[in-house]
């Protein structure tokens, strides 16, 4: 991998400061930079693949109920109903 070289104008406080904080941590300014760009990418890669994941959820939850799939509900309302009547039970009795 070849070396390029980024330049950028930041305050001087900024630099100044920066600079100090890293050599506070045995690193160089650069070797922050490096790391933070790393760090940036990696998040950004993560957030663009949930996004692509969450997208693809939707669509087949979209097609699904596009294709009927569907249930009523007053079905949905009575099965969490009971589910959390059931929860309550048990937390009654671990009491």
């Amino acid at each position: 991998m070849s070396d390029a070289t980024f330049t950028f104008r930041v305050d001087e406080t900024l630099k100044n400061d920066f600079t100090e904080a890293a050599k506070a941590r045995d690193r160089s300014g650069a070797q922050l930079l490096r790391d933070f760009m790393r760090d940036f990418i990696r998040q950004q890669q993560e957030a663009a693949a949930h996004d692509a994941w969450f997208r693809q959820q939707v669509q087949v939850g979209l097609d699904s109920a596009n294709a009927g799939n569907l249930l009523p509900a007053a079905e949905v309302e009575a099965k969490f109903a009971a589910r959390r009547t059931a929860t309550r039970r048990r937390m009654e009795t671990s009491e």
